[in-house]
């Protein structure tokens, strides 16, 4: 007699409760910032990653974008999905998983009726520890792809000084880079071109703005190798 399998899929004891959770990345002062909601009181913290469950039917990155657009009165200027969660660390709203999502902006102010600060990534305050996770992680995410990715013009109007753009590239890199370098690395890229403004920038000579254009050119195309930068 043919011994009987046990089932691939056997039903649910209990409903798993699923949260979005997103960290909101901005520059602000010269940082990088982590926009953080206010907890209801009796909380263990203070403060967490705005979040939220997915409504019937919404896609993960509906629910961020509305999670985040609650916080900030707009859009943000990019999303993306950087890992689930769903071991044993704890989650502000005991969440069985999470997804975690990283959101760039360019400074703006907060909704009104949001109960959000920005915070120095170098000075958050204490932070569940499954929140705490999924910062680490959308860190590491955003480094990694920030020399493949065009991330760091998101963060930028449309025109700006090459000061500028490598002011937000350290930011995200968190570490200086040297002027020089940086600009050689930035030409090879072909991916700025110049405008015919200029921006007066203290007592020195006007500096030219630029803006992202990027040129398509034979072969593969490479990003700006920050992995060879010296440090300034």
């Amino acid at each position: 007699m043919r011994e009987r399998l046990p089932p691939l899929v056997k039903p649910a004891t209990r409903k798993i409760t699923l949260a979005v959770d997103v960290v909101v990345l901005s520059p602000r002062a010269e940082s990088l910032a982590v926009l953080l909601a206010r907890t209801a009181p009796g909380g263990r913290e203070r403060w967490s990653l705005p979040w939220d469950a997915p409504m019937p039917g919404e896609a993960f990155e509906d629910a961020a974008s509305r999670i985040t657009e609650a916080a900030l009165g707009s859009a943000p200027a990019l999303l993306e999905q950087v890992g689930a969660f769903a071991d044993a660390r704890r989650h502000p709203g005991d969440a069985d998983v999470s997804v975690g999502v990283v959101a760039l902006t360019p400074p703006a102010e907060l909704s009104s009726l949001a109960s959000a600060e920005w915070f120095s990534l170098s000075a958050l305050p204490p932070l569940a520890p499954r929140h705490r996770a999924i910062v680490d992680r959308a860190i590491t995410v955003v480094r990694q792809r920030v020399d493949q990715s065009p991330l760091a013009f998101r963060l930028l109007p449309p025109t700006f000084t090459l000061s500028d753009l490598q002011g937000i590239y350290e930011l995200l890199l968190g570490r200086r880079l040297h002027k020089a370098s940086f600009r050689r690395a930035l030409q090879a890229s072909y991916l700025v071109e110049p405008t015919d403004e200029w921006r007066s920038e203290g007592r020195g000579r006007p500096a030219q703005l630029f803006r992202y254009a990027p040129r398509k050119r034979r072969g593969a195309r490479r990003g700006v190798r920050f992995d060879l930068f010296a440090e300034a």
